[in-house]
């Protein structure tokens, strides 16, 4: 493994915001950390980075204690924290110079180093101009060619995408695919689709608490329950519908809801019923697999 986390306890006077949480990453994976607001996601990433000292536990990176020799593992780690911390007077190229200083790079090294990440996050075109003239999406590749220009083995993403329009969301996660290839790396995100899209393992926390880490595949393939989705023009009651299965709201409003069962068809006659006898005009009932976001929201209880 090339980060292993385990048992990491942080206190904040008796509040634990860390309670004895383990997981590992692997290299040529893309690992996401997912959690409510809240739940030790950013406390985890800062303690693994060398920002926060723990109270308890192990971190672990490529074989070397993260805790007690931070200094010496943060050489090993690209940060890309959620609020992406630049000097927007800086030009871009001069920014680089800059970061790739403060890992001791210079001369041919610094150089050639500049030259790939700037190739390799679309950023040549740029790099004469000033980073606060850049649009959002190319602000996220400057910090991604930062967290990337001492060669990192580790690499560890902080929502990398919020803000984003779609088409920078592309690009953005087409870049992070293919730095992953050779590393090691963690994406935090709220953004579900985005894990679905590109993460091979996944971690939930909340309150905290390790809650799962597993591969996607797996977390996705141990449920055997299917999604209706119920749209109809009035408005619905939770309670109407508590007999058919797991019932919740969509993201809709509430005319739309989403009902779990491990039995599809007995559940489609047990709504229509329902609809017929409280007089209720269907848009439509749709029947799918449950997504990652489903999961999530059971899981954390959201």
């Amino acid at each position: 493994m090339s980060l292993e986390v385990s048992q990491l306890t942080k206190l904040y006077g008796t509040q634990k915001a860390l309670d004895e949480v383990s997981f590992a990453a692997k290299p040529g994976r893309i690992l996401g950390f997912l959690g409510p607001n809240g739940a030790g996601k950013s406390t985890t990433m800062k303690i693994i980075t060398g920002f926060l000292s723990a109270d308890a536990g192990q971190v672990k990176v490529l074989g070397r204690d993260a805790l007690i020799n931070p200094q010496e593992v943060s050489k090993l780690i690209g940060y890309l924290p959620e609020h992406n911390p630049l000097y927007l007077d800086m030009y871009v190229r001069e920014f680089l110079e800059f970061s790739g200083g403060l890992y001791a790079l210079s001369g041919n090294k610094l150089r050639s180093r500049i030259k790939e990440m700037l190739v390799r996050t679309g950023l040549e075109p740029e790099q004469h101009k000033k980073i606060g003239q850049l649009s959002k999406g190319y602000r996220q590749r400057v910090g991604l060619a930062r967290a990337l220009i001492h060669d990192p083995q580790i690499v560890i993403l902080d929502e990398p995408t919020t803000g984003l329009d779609p088409n920078q969301l592309v690009e953005i996660r087409n870049l992070i695919q293919e730095v992953a290839k050779d590393k090691t790396l963690i994406l935090s995100t709220h953004i579900m689709q985005e894990v679905e899209a590109i993460c091979q393992d996944v971690v939930i926390i909340n309150k905290g608490k390790i809650l799962v880490a597993d591969s996607l595949t797996n977390l996705k393939s141990n449920s055997n329950e299917t999604i209706l989705i119920l749209e109809t023009e009035e408005d619905l009651e939770l309670q109407w519908f508590e007999n058919v299965g797991k019932v919740d709201f969509g993201s809709k409003g509430s005319n739309v809801l989403l009902i779990s069962t491990t039995d599809p068809t007995v559940a489609r006659k047990a709504i229509m019923t329902i609809l017929h006898e409280r007089s209720l005009n269907l848009v439509s009932l749709n029947q799918s697999k449950k997504n990652l976001e489903l999961i999530f929201r059971e899981i954390t209880n959201v």
